[in-house]
């Protein structure tokens, strides 16, 4: 069932596909797509989990990979869909991360949840669309998770807009740490590396990297969509030296979990 909050997200407010086309949320796509390149074979079956609007699927179907899409939103489903040339290898169905029941088990060699940790509140629910992504994986397959990061919210919409001025948006800041909590009213959920860490404590994974996918890009919006090709194209090296510094990474809009199913 689609819950009406992410609905009117997607269809009213985010164009999420505008969005990673766009120059800052290139660095995101680009850098995400960086590592998965990183890991993929010739012939590997790739599953996506809350595959939107099919941004990262349609980009690895048409460099010849076979993908399996999964995403809860009719809405996404439609663009994705209409966004699929002929002959392009990529099949997309309905469902839920959380159960995957309609996949078998050990199948796929790469997976990818880069959406559906976004939108899960509950420790409890986190928990199951990782041991589900896991389930589908095969043994010494490789997982791709995203999250949204706490503290770029903090200093970018807390502070920055003053959203700290309304006692609502305060009162979802630990009063000590500044952690932030949120809840379907507020769409996204938010980590900071330990909050991901304890998630991934106890399940059958070797971690590969942590990577920062956006890092500065999301402060310097304006910034990166003025510059000269040339100089953009430094930035994008510049931005893979860093992605994975553990000084810097957390301040990133979004993080990028990447591991090996044991």
């Amino acid at each position: 069932m689609e819950p009406d909050y992410l609905r009117e997200f997607y269809e009213v407010h985010c164009d999420e596909d505008a969005r990673l086309r766009s120059r800052c949320g290139m660095v995101e796509f680009l850098t995400t797509m960086r590592y998965i390149e990183t890991y993929l074979e010739p012939g590997d079956r790739i599953i996506e989990i809350g595959a939107g609007t099919g941004r990262y699927s349609h980009a690895l179907a048409q460099a010849g990979h076979s993908v399996d899409a999964v995403e809860l939103l009719e809405h996404n489903i439609k663009v994705f869909r209409r966004s699929t040339l002929p002959g392009e290898p990529v099949t997309v169905r309905q469902g839920n991360a959380l159960d995957l029941s309609g996949f078998p088990d050990d199948f796929y060699d790469i997976t990818l949840l880069l959406g559906p940790l976004y939108h899960l509140y509950t420790v409890a629910e986190q928990k199951k669309a990782l041991t589900e992504a896991l389930r589908v994986t095969k043994p010494g397959g490789v997982v791709f998770a995203a999250y949204c990061g706490s503290d770029a919210t903090a200093i970018q919409y807390c502070f920055v807009r003053g959203m700290f001025q309304d006692p609502h948006y305060r009162a979802l800041a630990d009063p000590v740490t500044f952690k932030l909590h949120s809840n379907p009213a507020e769409v996204f959920a938010l980590h900071r590396r330990e909050d991901i860490d304890a998630l991934m404590d106890g399940l059958p994974v070797r971690r590969l990297h942590f990577v920062g996918t956006d890092m500065a890009a999301c402060y310097l919006r304006d910034a990166i969509g003025q510059m000269e090709e040339e100089l953009y194209a430094l930035y994008l090296r510049y931005h893979f030296a860093i992605c994975e510094r553990p000084d810097l990474v957390g301040a990133s809009n979004h993080f990028l979990d990447v591991f090996r199913k044991l």
